[in-house]
């Protein structure tokens, strides 16, 4: 029997060049698909025809109400080894395993630092106006030496994010619901007694929890207030743990200096949305995890999924 196997949301077309699929070539047909889908129906007149589907990130949601308009799917791979939108219970009652892939064993964090410093020294306002000939220097950059980075977080991508801040000469203080001061001081920065304390005294504040019941809507209107007007907030984590009406309005106000986002409540961002149109706001459609070494691992292990499956010994099981 040969398999009909969906690849959702390969943007860039590279999902078939990043893994070599040809250990399953001879059992599966590999479809991949750059266009996203928007809603359930479209889902399902897509993957209807599959067997198996690899699906990025939390892109996709798999209710109840979509697996079981898939009766053909056998095997679900989601890249990440958390997912917070397929429906286990409902996978399991249909018949459909579930798998994960491993990131990267180096977290990226370029992207984060691409941010703020793009933030701190308008680059792309300076880069716009250079190529469309307007003014030769129109910011005054913002210093990181001696400034305060504020991290909410301090996990394998918050501490990666601390050092190169103290390679800047910033002085770095960490905040987090379980951070102790042996782990702040292993990492080398000051804990925060609070997160408003964090809030109230840092010029570059920047997110990296995960997203859950304790941090969702963690940065309110109260806490957005909290900002100095002179701060920075960049999020590459989960738009979730900030209120995004919120920082719409900080930002139209005026009550911050700028924040830079890379994670949306609706992904892709839809075309009307305002936070394409914010002032203040740097943004990029969720970029922090597409490197070539997360795409590697990612589909280099789900052909490994496929191959397991096929075995009948399935591996990385989710759920």
């Amino acid at each position: 029997m040969r398999f009909r196997c969906a690849v959702l949301d390969d943007h860039q077309n590279v999902a078939a060049s990043v893994a070599d699929w040809s250990p399953v070539s001879d059992r599966v047909e590999v479809v991949t698909f750059s266009e996203h889908f928007t809603t359930e129906d479209e889902l399902s007149t897509a993957l209807a025809d599959f067997d198996f589907v690899v699906t990025l990130r939390e892109r996709v949601p798999f209710p109840a109400s979509l697996l079981n308009r898939l009766p053909r799917l056998k095997l679900l791979i989601a890249s990440g080894m958390r997912n917070s939108v397929i429906d286990y219970a409902a996978a399991r009652a249909g018949g459909v395993t579930v798998c994960g892939t491993e990131s990267s064993s180096t977290p990226p964090v370029e992207l984060t630092w691409a941010l703020l410093l793009g933030l701190a020294r308008g680059i792309v306002q300076e880069n716009n106006a250079l190529r469309a000939g307007g003014p030769w220097q129109s910011t005054v950059g913002a210093d990181l030496h001696g400034r305060r980075l504020g991290l909410l977080g301090l996990g394998k991508i918050g501490s990666r994010v601390a050092r190169i801040g103290l390679a800047f000469g910033m002085e770095v203080t960490a905040w987090s619901q379980n951070l102790t001061e042996e782990r702040a001081d292993e990492v080398g920065v000051h804990r925060s007694a609070t997160k408003e304390a964090l809030l109230t005294t840092s010029d570059f504040v920047s997110v990296h929890l995960a997203l859950g019941d304790r941090t969702r809507g963690l940065l309110g209107p109260a806490e957005l207030a909290l900002l100095k007007p002179t701060a920075y907030l960049i999020n590459t984590s989960r738009a979730a743990i900030v209120d995004q009406d919120a920082l719409l309005t900080a930002l139209h106000e005026g009550r911050i200096a700028g924040a830079a986002v890379d994670v949306f409540d609706t992904e892709p961002l839809p075309t009307d949305h305002p936070m394409r149109t914010a002032p203040r706001l740097l943004a990029t459609p969720h970029l922090g995890y597409v490197t070539q070494a997360n795409y590697e691992r990612y589909y280099g292990q789900a052909v490994d999924n496929i191959r397991a499956y096929l075995a009948g010994t399935p591996v990385r099981l989710l759920g």
